[in-house]
């Protein structure tokens, strides 16, 4: 069957008003990072190009402030200033040259931001302070929301003289628009509040005066939140007679959905793996029954089968797939040729995308080193060289594929049975089995470029020498390391212990967090499920405190009330003893220094691990062979830092 047989509403085309689009996968609109000093960049530009170039139907840029009130986070494009208008060029010019339509995202985020920037009161419907940034807002007297509506008509304007085919009103999860539309935000008594006709004022001025400024030839979409999921706020009803109000002006061209709110519930916008894919359906589905306009449905879809079942379902009209092309740009072109099983999927895993975002960082993705940097230029292949790649885990994936795309002949050794390293272990805890599509993706592209891959055989500095390589890139990772206090101490474990099966804690359970990340949290559920007491201990201020920049730590906090598993805080092991199969852990507050002692049938350490070094230091002692290390054998991290270590160190052959 052909892909467009298989898939046979994905690869249609729709108009969009003016606009015709060739297939309905859209690139929506997300934050990235890439702005500088309030102006778009090459990276922008070469970034939206290549999801153009990949096969997207429709190019949805990030959000383009209207007003200098609105500065939530640094690197925002400030859509007000004129000389913002080249830059728009640049990026409309790139993704037009693949033939693909692009439309720019309008947005004032209201109350939803904070002064730190800008150093102005930030506007909003009602002096409500939002949860996340905590600042009063000012509530906008008449006169500054015409300022707001002038505004978004002088970005429209910009849009259109910068090449822009359409333009989209975000007025969902993070928004001006959306405080007035909420009886949550919005406690006005005047004509902009009170009854949704009221509330939806702002929003029908805005249509009104973004279709005067883009003319016609535009197209003119309008973002809405179907339910906001906080006390008070806009639910699907709600969402569903705006949509009408916005249709009845006869000014737009179609509906996009969302749910959440982007600081109270924005671990349901961006939803980690714990989210089951299309959770979000409900809201385009509804508001595609309610109006005639297209309607865009959003709600981490990870493959076109997915999409195009909502499709042949009749929830929407059109699919967003975001991290799912930010995991790889020719996710559309993939699978139009049939290709589908080579798409990249994305994890959602939220470590590189969402979670730097959080940390003012440009977004990337845990497993496209490629991802942001399209703008740097990769060097051409040098000659092909034989390549050893030692170690089959996420780094030595990467460096394999890498090199032989390159046109080195590659070797990869990994000495278990199967590949996959720390990463298979860690896929194999509630809640966590989409992260294994990491090493399934590289290992797809290692067998694709013709990667021979060689499974339980331990690499030595003896087997590598008969092999005769020109280089060896060493990926061995890192092994458990016991903490100081523990001593020799039979009960107490570490998480892999438990995880590879050489441990089976049972009954009281102390699971000790000194990572701040899933390790702890996961083993956790884990022995909870097996019907352990479980105890997390951590020093830090949050269990698992990294787990909110991947937003898991709303979705892991409610399963763990629900499975009874106790979490203390802020909170140092000092030592332990053992008596009678029971373990004795001294404890430490360290925010009053009391010190007390708890008695547990076993210790589960998620500790700093070590790396294992020993092939490298024999290796890189003798000079007999060229080698490189990457990932956790030069230091234990992240699955990131192994991804793009090994695909630097391959480029660079």
């Amino acid at each position: 069957m052909s892909a467009t047989g298989r898939y046979r509403h994905l690869f249609q085309p729709l108009r969009l008003g003016p606009v015709t689009v060739a297939n309905r996968i859209v690139f929506s609109a997300h934050l990235t990072n890439y702005a500088a000093g309030g102006l778009p960049t090459e990276q922008h530009a070469a970034y939206y190009a290549a999801r153009a170039a990949g096969g997207a139907g429709l190019i949805i840029t990030e959000e383009h402030s209207t007003h200098p009130t609105d500065w939530p986070y640094e690197k925002l494009i400030h859509g007000f200033h004129p000389e913002v208008v080249p830059g728009y060029r640049r990026i409309t010019d790139a993704v037009h040259a693949h033939g693909v339509p692009i439309f720019a995202q309008l947005n004032h985020n209201g109350g939803q931001a904070s002064g730190m920037y800008s150093r102005l009161p930030v506007w909003a419907p009602s002096p409500i302070p939002d949860p996340l940034f905590r600042e009063v807002p000012k509530a906008v007297d008449h006169a500054e929301i015409d300022e707001i509506v002038a505004g978004y008509a002088t970005v429209a304007r910009h849009c259109r003289d910068g090449g822009f085919d359409g333009v989209e009103l975000q007025c969902s999860h993070s928004s001006i628009v959306r405080g007035f539309l909420s009886l949550a935000t919005n406690a006005r008594t005047d004509e902009y509040g009170g009854a949704l006709p009221n509330r939806a004022r702002l929003l029908l001025r805005l249509v009104a005066a973004v279709r005067a400024a883009i003319g016609p030839d535009l197209a003119l979409g309008v973002r809405l939140c179907g339910d906001e999921l906080i006390d008070g706020g806009t639910t699907i009803d709600e969402a569903v007679a705006v949509a009408r109000l916005v249709e009845a002006t006869g000014a737009v061209d179609y509906v996009n959905a969302s749910i959440g709110v982007a600081t109270a519930t924005l671990y349901l916008i961006e939803a980690s793996m714990s989210v089951p894919p299309g959770y979000a359906l409900f809201i385009p589905s509804a508001l595609r029954k309610a109006v005639d306009l297209p309607v865009v449905g959003v709600g981490r879809f990870k493959d076109p089968v997915q999409a195009d079942r909502a499709l042949a379902e009749g929830h929407a009209d059109l699919i967003g797939v975001v991290r799912g092309q930010i995991a790889d740009a020719d996710f559309a072109a993939k699978a139009r040729s049939g290709h589908a099983a080579d798409i990249r999927t994305c994890l959602s895993c939220n470590q590189e995308c969402v979670g730097r975002m959080g940390l003012n960082r440009w977004l990337g993705c845990i497993e496209n080193p490629r991802t942001g940097r399209e703008s740097v230029p990769l060097p051409p292949p040098r000659a092909a060289k034989r390549v050893v790649v030692v170690g089959g885990g996420p780094g030595g994936l990467q460096a394999a594929a890498t090199a032989a795309q390159r046109g080195h002949r590659v070797t990869l050794l990994e000495r278990q049975a199967t590949t996959g390293g720390q990463v298979a272990v860690a896929a194999s805890v509630p809640q966590r089995a989409e992260f294994l599509d990491v090493v399934r993706n590289s290992l797809a592209e290692c067998r694709r470029y013709g990667v021979e891959v060689r499974t339980g055989e331990h690499a030595t500095a003896a087997s590598l020498r008969a092999l005769r390589p020109d280089v060896v890139i060493l990926a061995t990772g890192a092994r458990p390391q016991r903490p100081h206090w523990a001593g020799e101490l039979a009960r107490v474990v570490d998480v892999r212990d438990v995880l590879e099966g050489r441990a089976a804690p049972s009954g009281a359970v102390l699971v000790v967090d000194d990572l701040g990340f899933h390790q702890a949290t996961s083993v956790a559920e884990l022995l909870a499920d097996r019907g352990c007491a479980v105890r997390i201990s951590t020093p830090g201020m949050v269990v698992g405190q990294d787990l909110g920049s991947t937003l898991d730590l709303e979705t892991f906090a409610v399963r763990a009330a629900a499975k009874r598993i106790e979490q203390t805080t802020d909170e140092v092991v000092l030592g332990a003893t053992a008596d009678d199969d029971r373990v004795e852990v001294q404890l430490l507050k360290h925010t009053t220094g009391a010190s007390g002692a708890a008695v547990f049938d076993w210790v589960v350490c998620a500790t700093h691990q070590e790396p294992e070094e020993e092939l490298w230091l024999e290796l890189s002692a003798t000079g007999e062979l060229p080698v490189h290390r990457i990932g956790d054998c030069v230091a234990p991290r992240r699955a990131h830092a192994a991804v793009l270590e090994g695909h630097r160190t391959a480029v660079a052959l």
